[in-house]
């Protein structure tokens, strides 16, 4: 069974910094490429950032030079952290994973920036 846990969204100044976590099991985490999403009130989902099993970022425009994606194969956990945070940056944000041609998803975590 496949779980993917996030944690660590919280209220935060703008400016300040948070770092998610996403906790996965039930898959082979060291050869799955994993992703963090976002959703804000009213909009769509969208990708933030997504890492490979290699370790090859990509980035949404939007958060290039303030967030940062990484993992740790040991822990099967895998990271985001966010700095110079936003207003705009205030969403709910979910792990994701393909796995075996299925899309999984955690239950997110809020984040919220104020001014």
């Amino acid at each position: 069974q496949v779980q993917l846990v996030e944690s660590g969204g919280g209220l935060v100044q703008a400016g300040g910094s948070l770092r998610l976590s996403c906790a996965a099991s039930g898959i082979i985490f060291s050869i799955n490429a994993m992703g963090w999403y976002r959703q804000a009130p009213g909009k769509q989902r969208e990708l933030v950032a997504a890492i490979t099993s290699v370790d090859k970022t990509n980035y949404a425009d939007s958060v290039k030079g303030r967030f940062t994606i990484s993992r740790d194969n040991a822990k099967n956990t895998v990271y985001l952290q966010m700095n110079g945070l936003k207003q705009e940056d205030t969403a709910v944000y979910y792990c994701n994973t393909n796995y075996y041609g299925r899309d999984y998803w955690g239950e997110g975590t809020l984040v919220t920036v104020s001014s």
